[in-house]
């Protein structure tokens, strides 16, 4: 069965209750951990969430609360929307923001879940927005999931600010957002993006200085408020529960064993 954490790290369970136990944090590269237990102290901090992470995490701290940030999404299948529904229906109050957390959140707002942030109302707003979006390429869980790249709505909100603040005119603003759009998200930086722009050293520096981390604060916003959102989750409406086959088969394929959803 896989883990999602340490055992170090998890705070014994014995008797506990379901809804009991630590308000849970799948982070990864949007925010630095120290950054984030500054904003959510007593919180236990995961890695970015995947397929079954959720359930095997449930059973492990048996949390009152779980809070989606970041998610994986190339190596291990991406958490699907059937697994929050479950954790939301035993009573387990589910928040997302940022980056992965905004996505489903976005898309399961009318079951119950929670978003917070501009990234969130973005998705909510365009449904059809793509997933990459908020995507970056990380560094491994051993260098703390250092992010490598740059995400297209932090750099998208940054062209923004620079031409509201008339850094750039409204034509390099569109320039640098065709750019960015064109780019891979693996090779997705804004030192990329104004190098390819030929922009003089001077205003790159500049602009570098100027640039606008919407991620970031979007995750630091739901940690803060962490304890209205939860309230806000819990009156939120649920809906019935119904394991399918094909949930299942998805669930065996990532070695979770099924009875594990007998919460």
């Amino acid at each position: 069965m896989r883990q999602v954490a340490d055992r170090s790290d998890r705070p014994g369970t014995s008797g506990r209750k379901p809804g009991e136990g630590p308000v849970l944090v799948f982070l990864g590269p949007t925010l630095p951990r120290i950054e984030a237990e500054e904003a959510l102290s007593g919180a236990v901090f995961l890695h970015p969430v995947s397929q079954g992470d959720i359930i095997l995490a449930a059973h492990a701290f048996r949390p009152r609360a779980m809070i989606l940030i970041d998610g994986q999404f190339e190596d291990r299948p991406p958490v699907r929307h059937k697994e929050i529904l479950w954790a939301m229906a035993q009573g387990i109050a589910v928040i997302g923001a940022a980056s992965m957390g905004a996505i489903r959140a976005a898309e399961l707002y009318p079951f119950g879940m929670v978003g917070i942030g501009l990234i969130y109302r973005w998705y909510r707003r365009w449904p059809l927005a793509p997933d990459d979006a908020v995507a970056v390429q990380s560094a491994p869980a051993e260098l703390g999931f250092l992010p490598l790249t740059d995400a297209l709505l932090d750099l998208q909100k940054s062209f923004s600010r620079w031409k509201r603040d008339k850094l750039i005119p409204t034509e390099e603003r569109h320039r640098l957002t065709r750019i960015a759009q064109g780019m891979n998200f693996r090779e997705r930086t804004l030192t990329a993006i104004l190098r390819e722009a030929s922009l003089p050293g001077e205003v790159a520096e500049q602009l570098d200085r100027k640039m606008v981390r919407q991620k970031r604060l979007d995750a630091l916003e739901a940690l803060q408020r962490t304890p209205f959102l939860i309230d806000a989750a819990r009156c939120a409406k649920n809906y019935p529960w119904t394991a399918t086959n094909t949930f299942i088969r998805d669930l065996e394929a990532s070695g979770i064993d099924p009875p594990l959803l007998e919460y």
